[in-house]
């Protein structure tokens, strides 16, 4: 499986490195979660954690059957984040 970023999206990210996006696709723990965008894309969300802790969210749309196109990350909100770790705690 492989991702690609839509280059446009590295140029919006605010406060999310590119690193820390590939970590969380790198992840041994992430969690994948559909979503639909305020344009009404559907997109395959990934949460996860940087190698720090760091709790982000980041965006994918299926290129082709195994590829993705990375289309957005940003860090995860205080709600969300105690949803992953309600899951992380529930995935031990």
């Amino acid at each position: 499986m492989g991702y690609e970023w839509v280059w446009e999206v590295l140029d919006k990210l605010i406060g999310v490195e590119p690193h820390e996006v590939s970590q969380v696709l790198a992840a041994r723990r992430r969690w994948p979660r559909p979503a639909v965008t305020v344009e009404g894309f559907e997109v395959l969300t990934i949460w996860g954690r940087t190698k720090t802790g760091r709790p982000l969210l980041v965006a994918l749309k299926s290129k082709d059957e195994w590829d993705w196109w990375i289309v957005g990350a940003r860090e995860l909100d205080p709600g969300e984040t105690a949803q992953l770790e309600a899951w992380e705690a529930s995935n031990d």
